[in-house]
């Protein structure tokens, strides 16, 4: 197995390691998707435009009545997407994401994720900002605290304004980069809230996390954030959490709380009870992430995640000009 290959966090190699990957982003990207809508997608925007004929699927708050009325057949009012809108990356950096074991850490996968999403957004004037998210230090059995002394809160929540232009968005990337993973979960329904507050007009939010704190913790976030903004969210997954390989007694290491534990991999029944039990979490994340409306991309650590983000652009692209949103 290849080890997985680490962003660096801080410094000027962190610095090199950043220009490397939007370079390949602006290669990858260029020419293919634009970045001067609302964001990731060409929203719906709210400028009237020109009609078409109704397609299943359409939003029926939509219909040209007077046109339907003319013509006796079901007609749609296109809107001009807006232009100059703010995109919000809510980004977790819980210390599960620091772990990888694929060609990238979960971690490098979430940095790159979130400088695709800039590199389409800040062209055109669009602002882009982002909340961050890491986890508090948690006790020991002993008692002790580790990572230093107890946070306030949930965890560490930091806000960086919507800025517009590459520079802001560079200086956006790194201090995304250089954030220190912590011991402990953020809060992420705490996280994805910050988007809600203050109100802000009609945008696009962007979620970029594991998901593996409980969906009732962040489903109802999500939901109010759906009302004004339209939801990406990029779940971040390694190969190891969805089953685990024949390699005989594997220590186990839990990162938000320290615990080490020793798993007999040589047993085909927990292998198969673990397999089961992870595609039950990623079905009911998959599921909560449907209910609250938002989009649902899956990158993978041991995959080209560039590649299966221009797929998932591509295939929203499709789906508005076909008149169908998801």
């Amino acid at each position: 197995m290849t080890p997985p290959t680490r962003l660096p966090a801080t410094g000027e190699r962190s610095g090199a390691v950043l220009a490397r990957l939007q370079l390949m982003v602006t290669r990858k990207l260029d020419g293919l998707l634009q970045g001067d809508y609302a964001g990731l997608l060409p929203g719906p925007g709210s400028e009237a435009g020109e009609s078409r004929e109704y397609r299943p699927g359409d939003d029926v708050r939509r219909m040209d009545w007077p046109v339907t009325a003319r013509t006796t057949l079901p007609h749609v009012r296109r809107t001009v997407a807006d232009r100059e809108l703010e995109t919000w990356l809510a980004v977790d950096l819980s210390a599960s994401l620091d772990f990888g074991t694929g060609r990238w850490l979960k971690r490098d996968v979430v940095v790159a994720a979130a400088a695709a999403l800039a590199h389409l957004t800040v062209r055109g004037g669009n602002r882009i900002g982002a909340v961050v998210g890491t986890g508090a230090p948690v006790p020991d059995r002993t008692g002790r605290w580790r990572g230093g002394a107890p946070a306030a809160g949930p965890g560490t929540l930091l806000r960086l304004p919507a800025r517009a232009g590459r520079k802001e968005a560079q200086g956006l990337l790194r201090a995304i980069a250089g954030t220190q993973i912590r011991p402990g979960r953020s809060d992420l329904g705490a996280l994805v809230d910050m988007l809600n507050r203050p109100p802000r007009r009609r945008g696009v939010a962007v979620v970029i996390s594991d998901f593996l704190a409980p969906p009732q913790q962040w489903g109802r976030p999500i939901r109010k954030l759906r009302v004004r903004h339209d939801v990406l969210a990029i779940e971040v997954v390694d190969p190891r959490e969805l089953e685990l390989p024949d390699v005989g007694v594997l220590p186990v290491v839990d990162p938000e709380t320290g615990e080490l534990h020793e798993v007999q991999t040589a047993d085909p029944g927990l292998r198969r009870r673990y397999a089961e039990a992870a595609a039950a979490q990623r079905a009911a994340i998959a599921a909560e992430l449907r209910t609250a409306g938002a989009a649902h991309l899956r990158l993978r650590t041991d995959r080209d995640w560039l590649l299966d983000m221009v797929r998932f652009v591509a295939a929203q692209r499709h789906a508005r000009t076909r008149g169908t949103t998801r």
